[in-house]
Parts: C-alpha cells; sequence; structure tokens
C-alpha cells in the first residue's frame, strides 16, 4: 500500500514537472553571428570590400541604390507556447562603402529599427461599390441571360462582329 502511494504521487511529481517544462518559452538566434574581435578589426580607410567580406563573411542584405552599405542583421527571439515569435534583441552592423570600394563609415543599429506590422485585418478595402452580403447574392438576377441592347434573346443586340 505504502509502496504504490510513493509511486502514484512520484509519477505526479514527474507529470507536474514535464508540463511545466511544455510552458516554457523558445529562444531562437536569427541571422548573423558577431564576432566582436573580428568587427573590431574592420576599419574604415584602411579595409575595403574584398578584406570585409574574408573578415566577416557575406552580408546579410547590400544596398541596391544609393550609397553602397552591407547590413549584418543578428536577431534573438523569444516565443511563448502558441504564440509567434518576437523579437527580443536585434542587432544591425551598418558599413558604408565609398565609391572605390573603400570602407567609409561604420555604425551599429537596435531595436529601434524594428517594424511590427500587421498584415491581417477583419476587412480587406477594396474599390468599387459597396454591396451588402444580400446585394452581392442577389444581384445578378435577372442579368444571366440578358441580351445587350434589349432585342429578343438570341438576336444580336449590339454594333459588335458577333452582336454584342
Amino acid at each position: 500500500m505504502r509502496n504504490s502511494r510513493l509511486m502514484v504521487q512520484g509519477a505526479a511529481v514527474l507529470a507536474l514537472g514535464m508540463l511545466a517544462a511544455g510552458c516554457a518559452s523558445i529562444k531562437d538566434h536569427r541571422g548573423y553571428i558577431m564576432d566582436e574581435a573580428l568587427v573590431a578589426t574592420v576599419q574604415p580607410g584602411v579595409d575595403n570590400k574584398l578584406s570585409v567580406e574574408r573578415t566577416l563573411g557575406r552580408p546579410t542584405f547590400i544596398s541596391q541604390y544609393g550609397k553602397q552599405t552591407w547590413y549584418y542583421v543578428a536577431m534573438n527571439t523569444g516565443q511563448k507556447p502558441f504564440t509567434r515569435p518576437k523579437t527580443a534583441s536585434q542587432s544591425i552592423l551598418v558599413i558604408d562603402f565609398d565609391g572605390r570600394g573603400n570602407v567609409a563609415s561604420m555604425s551599429r543599429e537596435g531595436m529601434e529599427k524594428v517594424a511590427r506590422l500587421s498584415p491581417e485585418s477583419d476587412k480587406t478595402d477594396t474599390l468599387g461599390r459597396d454591396r451588402s452580403f444580400f446585394q452581392d447574392l442577389f444581384g445578378n438576377i435577372g442579368a444571366v441571360g440578358a441580351v445587350p441592347g434589349g432585342g429578343p434573346a438570341g438576336a444580336p443586340g449590339g454594333t459588335g462582329p458577333n452582336g454584342s
């Protein structure tokens, strides 16, 4: 009797532990892994694109317009059970190059560049008439099979080559 009671209590404690572990948040790192020692070796006016690429690797993003800029993006996210991941911290290393491909400047940016977008909504705006459900449902009654121009069915009613 005593052994079975201990086994039941042990199973209950184990089950509670497993349930508590299932509620733990998930932490993840996305993007570039910054090595501060390597980043510190890149010097404006000394390094060029080739030396930066050999030191830091390929950038996460390269600007397509305007100044020649490389972006190295690192992001740490956290996710609670049954929710979407949220950005916990972010670091962006921005390297600007001059016209000859030499490093002109380096800067760092962080969470101030994170934009929260919510593409989901209850309603999608469209151009055109604002009609109710029943107008959409019954709006074509009488229009199907109607002849343009009001002539008898089967007779050409328009000025086009096929009567349209």
